[in-house]
């Protein structure tokens, strides 16, 4: 008979895993070129933060480079009293809002309509659809085109031209085609329309490519100014990007009359201006960069399932 007395359990014995060299060697060096390669991705947008909060005298003579001399944030205080500016912001806010729901929309509706068999010519339309992202008029027809459907200096111009994307339609149909077929039968069986399969089924399932969508479509609707370059003229359309497009025109005229001044000062007069332009464009750069950057973290955990589902397979 086993005694009463509770036996005291051997503690397991922990056997440390040997470590390759090689593969020590190989972690060392993947590190090293991954913090190279975080260095060469963030250092443009911190050299442009320091140069804004540093002296523009300094700035504008390339003396800050890893670190901010004679800190202020008069840069900042001047960009806020510029008129257009906050026009201009909520007018690129207003196009990113409304044209990122419109793509995401149609890209999610149509993605899953050409995913059914009951659609009337699904695949001649999805065919249709496809060819436009291998065929481009040019700029001169675009321009033409917008003009005629009345969308030169109409707000209308940033969201409808793009409120239809082939690149995303794929991306979200291809994720549709990953969802079991069952759901949608199940669903149908009970009496459910198409709009309701689409609204009560599929919409909460594809939710990682609608973010993938919604970032992409984000992005690229904050980032755009050529639109606003060729079919706006009316300066409360102007976008941010637009506004600082002419600031960096505005410091490359003054780099260029500072280089051809001669007297003493002009030349003084035309330096502090230049010196003044470039760290204002810089701070424009910082205020038109920080809100997209805000995007990334809300729908970070949605970005690699998205993409990843929904490439486009053979």
């Amino acid at each position: 008979m086993e005694s009463a007395s509770v036996k005291k359990k051997t503690a397991p014995v922990k056997v440390r895993k040997r470590i390759d060299p090689a593969d020590g060697i190989l972690s060392v060096v993947t590190y090293l070129v991954y913090t190279l390669f975080a260095f060469v991705c963030a250092y443009p947008f911190y050299y442009i933060f320091i140069n804004t909060i540093s002296s523009n005298e300094l700035s504008q003579r390339g003396k800050i480079t890893f670190w901010p001399k004679e800190l202020h944030l008069t840069n900042y205080i001047n960009v806020s009293h510029i008129p257009s500016l906050l026009d201009a912001f909520n007018v690129s806010l207003k196009r990113t809002v409304v044209g990122t729901f419109l793509t995401v929309a149609t890209s999610a509706f149509l993605g899953y309509m050409f995913t059914r068999e009951t659609m009337w010519k699904r695949k001649i339309w999805y065919r249709f659809i496809v060819a436009t992202m291998y065929f481009n008029a040019g700029i001169i027809p675009w321009f033409l085109t917008m003009k005629n459907l009345g969308l030169y200096n109409n707000f209308w111009v940033y969201v409808l031209p793009t409120a239809v994307s082939p690149f995303y339609i794929v991306l979200c149909k291809t994720f549709v085609e990953s969802i079991p077929r069952e759901l949608t039968d199940a669903a149908e069986i009970d009496g459910a329309g198409t709009l309701r399969c689409f609204f009560s089924i599929i919409l909460p399932v594809i939710k990682p490519i609608l973010a993938t969508v919604a970032i992409f479509t984000a992005v690229a609707q904050w980032n755009s100014f050529q639109d606003t370059l060729l079919l706006v003229t009316d300066q409360k359309l102007y976008t941010l990007q637009f506004t600082l497009y002419n600031y960096i025109n505005q410091a490359s005229s003054l780099k260029s009359l500072v280089n051809s001044t001669t007297n003493a000062s002009s030349l003084a007069a035309s330096l502090a201006h230049a010196a003044n332009a470039t760290s204002i464009r810089m701070t424009v750069t910082i205020v038109v960069v920080f809100p997209i950057l805000l995007v990334y973290p809300i729908f970070q955990r949605f970005f690699v399932k998205g993409i990843m589902i929904g490439a486009v397979k053979g």
